[in-house]
């Protein structure tokens, strides 16, 4: 039976996918699983694998074309088949690859619209007209049957900002996500925050003496924020209220500790992840969050490279950045802010002595995490850095 290929839904909200290119020909065999074509969302660039195994063929859109999400834009097929000529050709019980599937009885662009008169608009997009104060008389819909769809809102505004002489930028879609989901964030999260001074010495030390033998079998460098991952993801699975998700209805405390790790890119920032981190050893870490950079740097994360996390890390102790607070990830409960390590004048055996110390900041969700529950977090996790060994060994 051939299978159908359709853009995915890989957002919340997401109403078109681009098609940025094919990374295989038609005509080609192709193995379930393997890279198949390569879409741009929102967040970035995402290699989509292929949701069966077969010949690639029927591909119905080129790269640069934006397509709603469930349709139908190519067919995985036994050798010698033929794709079908239509969809509603296929049995409502065939496979996908999307998150979102069409069935048979339905045509292929899946998104609901909502109709003002005359106007079918949908309603991420009605939204956004209304932001940015478009006049949706003045827009001509690109999708099917002429809907106005968000890009079209976006391309109005940005449109109407040009012809304006103070314009303003409207950015790329990564730092348009990045600012909405930031404001969202801050203003439905009840934040709060808990600082830590912490001497490194021994941070330091570990690192020193763990690299050479990490670098030279996994040839990879090893950083104080592979040792971080390491120590938070181990001191999380100790207090798993930290690791937990706000559902909206109340708490889902998760089992898994996978470790979100802030980075910035051209655009603004993303969070790729390392799943599992409180059982990856420390060489294991370092080659992930290094494949991770790398990709996110290319605009190439995948999609389960930033699904799943349930604490995040955000790292700007190499931009010389002394203490900072960071905006919590919903529905994660918490964000760990780490400043640079740096020689102060503290206090040492009751005299003052030059040691190198860092600022953790905790910011946590108060309908969580309470205080006192940051606080043994925050306390834990600087006695593992304080004594790091046994928790990396």
């Amino acid at each position: 039976m051939a299978i159908s290929v359709v853009m995915p839904a890989l957002e919340m909200a997401q109403e078109t996918g681009k098609l940025i290119s094919w990374l295989k020909k038609e005509g080609e065999t192709v193995a379930k699983g393997e890279p198949l074509l390569e879409i741009e969302t929102d967040k970035a660039v995402m290699e989509i694998e292929s949701p069966g195994e077969g010949v690639l063929a029927g591909v119905k859109a080129q790269p640069g074309a934006d397509v709603p999400v469930g349709q139908t834009i190519a067919w995985i097929v036994r050798p010698g088949e033929t794709p079908p000529a239509d969809e509603a050709q296929v049995a409502s019980g065939r496979k996908t690859s999307a998150a979102v599937p069409v069935s048979a009885a339905t045509s292929a662009s899946v998104p609901s619209y909502a109709v003002a008169g005359e106007i079918k608009i949908s309603p991420k997009a009605r939204r956004l007209a209304t932001e940015h104060g478009v006049d949706l008389v003045q827009v001509r819909g690109s999708g099917a049957g002429g809907e106005i769809l968000a890009s079209d809102i976006l391309a109005a505004a940005e449109s109407k900002a040009s012809a304006t002489p103070a314009a303003v930028d409207s950015g790329s879609p990564i730092s348009r996500l990045m600012a909405e989901r930031t404001t969202q964030s801050w203003t439905t999260v009840p934040h709060f925050f808990v600082v830590r001074e912490v001497d490194a010495g021994a941070l330091n030390e570990a690192r020193q003496k763990l690299a050479p033998e990490i670098e030279k079998s996994r040839a990879v460098k090893l950083t104080h924020t592979d040792l971080l991952v390491a120590l938070v993801a181990r001191t999380l699975s100790k207090h798993r209220r930290m690791n937990a998700n706000w559902t909206g209805e109340g708490v889902r405390t998760n089992v898994d500790v996978n470790m979100g790790l802030a980075m910035a890119v051209n655009d603004g920032v993303v969070a790729p992840v390392i799943h599992h981190a409180d059982r990856v050893d420390l060489g294991e870490i370092a080659v992930l969050r290094r494949d991770l950079a790398e990709r996110a740097r290319a605009g190439k994360l995948r999609p389960q490279d930033i699904a799943g996390g349930t604490f995040t890390i955000s790292n700007l102790g190499m931009f010389g950045v002394d203490a900072f607070t960071a905006i919590i990830i919903p529905p994660q409960a918490a964000i760990l802010a780490v400043g640079q390590i740096a020689d102060r004048v503290v206090p040492v055996d009751g005299r003052p002595g030059i040691r190198p110390m860092m600022t953790l900041t905790l910011s946590s969700d108060h309908r969580v995490v309470d205080g006192a529950r940051a606080a043994e977090f925050l306390r834990d996790l600087t006695e593992a850095i304080h004594n790091p060994q046994p928790w990396l060994a």
